[in-house]
């Protein structure tokens, strides 16, 4: 992030002493234009840096939350799936016929 930011104020006073034309530019060899693409190229990604950051410490914070959360979960071997037919009865004397998941933990 701070290489970023380095670069694009060095080339932010590149365009101010371009622009003024009082001084040499430090960079010779670009014209107003390129260090105009070079101030939105490194813009860029400075503001890119600081999105991953947030992102990233976001992230930690959710993962912090979910840790705190699950903290008490039983993690035993006791975890068994059951499927089994099943009958439901309905109005009018009917029946429905169906499987049974049943999970117990």
């Amino acid at each position: 992030m701070n290489f970023n930011n380095r670069r694009y104020q060095e080339f932010i006073l590149a365009l101010d002493i371009v622009r003024e034309g009082t001084e040499t530019s430090p960079f010779p060899n670009l014209n107003e234009d390129g260090i105009i693409r070079n101030v939105n190229y490194w813009r860029r990604n400075r503001d890119a840096m600081y999105m991953v950051f947030g992102v990233i410490y976001a992230l930690g914070a959710v993962d912090a939350f979910v840790d705190a959360h699950l903290s008490g979960f039983d993690v035993s071997d006791d975890l068994t799936f059951k499927l089994e037919p099943s009958m439901e009865p309905l109005l009018a004397n009917n029946n429905a016929i169906g499987l049974s998941l049943k999970i117990k933990f």
